[in-house]
């Protein structure tokens, strides 16, 4: 893939930081864009490469076909992040996003190169846990509901219904993506997993959540923050400084 299009799909916020030594790769939610690591990406500077994705169907590539299953989604993604595996990655992804970085770790520790160094699992069941509601067979009117109900989007734009029914098809694909996915056998990743949940988060309990240790060979650690489902806004701080100690070694589990 040529480096236009991976920098299409991998979106840097910070000047300058594709000097760090290692990159952390960010993986939103169902219906999200890759402005929702903004603020990531600039609390950490250039203490580390953060590329966010932009998947297709949205915003600025809104005119490109959406991905609805997730082996597709994760075998486009990768090829897009190919260049950037020449050092160690780590992976940030919550709800679907984390569905999606476990299956990008698969295919990075099956390929030559540094590796994964960590997977943040955020927001989302273990994939051994799958199951749930099918959000994306819903009608429009009850989708829209059922984001409104989350609080993860913008009050302004679930405001603008005109806006809102225009990146439909976009988030129906992405629940279709997420709630379809089912994982074959019992794989285990080789790098550490540090699974992040919402205390009253209405989409997963902390059993699933807590499931994702079965999933790596290596350390595992849950960590529980107070709020639902996008319990990330209300955390900054502390998340960026759990990242920031994953990010140099400065803790050990």
């Amino acid at each position: 893939m040529s480096t236009e299009k991976s920098a299409l799909w991998f979106r840097r916020f910070v000047p300058g930081a594709e000097e760090a030594p290692v990159r952390l790769v960010c993986l939103p939610h169902a219906g999200g864009s890759a402005a929702y690591f903004l603020p990531l990406a600039h609390a950490l500077g250039a203490r580390a490469d953060v590329l966010a994705a932009q998947y297709p169907g949205r915003q600025d590539r809104r005119r490109e076909s959406c991905i609805d299953e997730m082996g597709a989604l994760a075998d486009a993604a990768f090829d897009a992040l190919r260049p950037y595996l020449d050092r160690p990655v780590l992976l940030f992804g919550h709800s679907m996003g984390a569905t999606l970085g476990f299956e990008l770790v698969r295919r990075i520790e099956a390929a030559p190169g540094p590796g994964a160094v960590r997977l943040f699992a955020s927001g989302r069941r273990a994939p051994a846990r799958a199951g749930g509601p099918l959000v994306h067979l819903l009608d429009d009117d009850r989708l829209l509901a059922e984001l409104a109900g989350l609080d993860g989007t913008d009050a302004r734009v679930l405001g603008d219904e005109e806006l809102m029914r225009s990146a439909l098809p976009a988030i129906r694909a992405d629940y279709k993506a997420a709630e379809t996915y089912r994982l074959t056998g019992d794989v285990r990743l080789d790098c550490p997993i540090t699974a992040l949940a919402g205390a009253s988060d209405p989409k997963v309990t902390l059993d699933e959540v807590r499931a994702w240790e079965q999933h790596t060979t290596a350390g595992f650690e849950l960590r529980v923050f107070e709020g639902g489902h996008f319990f990330l806004a209300g955390h900054r701080e502390a998340i960026v400084r759990l990242v920031t100690e994953r990010l140099h070694g400065q803790a050990r589990i």
